[in-house]
């Protein structure tokens, strides 16, 4: 079950985190993986990945850039004729209210977390239309519930949820599914610099004040996420398009 032998998959932000887990582990189940990421860190990612004798490649890639994410997926194309499994992941945070969110700051987060994603899904889906494939965005619990100190980054995953459900109604005929994925809490090198940079010395106490927020009392893996992209872009997912899943250890249904 949940093979995806020798289908064309493209990940962004997959240098670290839940990029990172996705991509190793769709390439375990057979995919050929193609990281897009504007981090160099995608490299090693990539090597990691050939070394455990999967298939990998890597691009840099500013999913900001309509141009840059043209050119790279025409490549991927070129080389494969086919684009089976898109995930959108890359994304990046920020920390505000409608009040003091400055302006260039609400730019960057529209640029990379909605832009990003509409750029991916306009360069791969006329690809993907010639034989179907399976679309995972990546959203966030913030675009479900009411997050303090979070405006712009619930902004731009609640467009993302958006754009979710946008795709998978314009496509049905095309045999393309699209579904995105809801996160709470994951334990990424992203949660270790924020504690580190805003709690100093207090890393330890407020990581526990933090994995607390969810009821079921810790914070997610990145291989968790992973896993639940796997089944959705899988063919047991086959069924399945238009749909969020909040995967939270139980902070939207039980919080609320």
């Amino acid at each position: 079950m949940f093979s995806l032998e020798n289908k064309i998959a493209v990940i962004t932000g997959a240098g670290s985190g839940i990029g990172k887990a996705i991509a190793t582990l769709f390439a375990q189940q057979g995919a050929v993986v193609h990281i897009l990421d504007v981090d160099e860190n995608g490299a090693a990612v990539a090597e990691e990945i050939k070394k455990s004798n999967g298939k990998a490649f890597f691009y840099i890639c500013n999913v900001a850039n309509q141009v840059d994410v043209k050119n790279n997926v025409e490549k991927i194309y070129k080389e494969h004729s086919r684009i089976d499994i898109l995930v959108n992941n890359a994304g990046i945070a920020h920390i505000g209210t409608a009040e003091n969110t400055a302006a260039e700051d609400f730019d960057r987060l529209i640029n990379v977390n909605v832009k990003g994603v509409y750029n991916c899904l306009h360069a791969v889906i006329p690809y993907m239309k010639q034989s179907g494939g399976s679309v995972v965005n990546l959203a966030s619990v913030a675009a479900l519930v009411g997050l303090p100190d979070r405006f712009a980054y619930s902004t731009t995953k609640g467009a993302v949820l958006a754009m979710t459900l946008s795709v998978a109604k314009d496509f049905l005929q095309h045999n393309i599914r699209c579904n995105s994925i809801s996160p709470g809490r994951v334990h990424t090198p992203f949660v270790d610099g924020y504690l580190a940079k805003n709690y100093p010395g207090k890393e330890a106490e407020m990581f526990e004040k933090l994995a607390k927020t969810q009821p079921i009392g810790r914070m997610g893996e990145p291989k968790e996420i992973a896993q639940l992209a796997l089944y959705l872009c899988s063919d047991e997912a086959s069924f399945i398009t238009g749909c969020d899943y909040p995967i939270d250890g139980g902070f939207v249904k039980l919080n609320t």
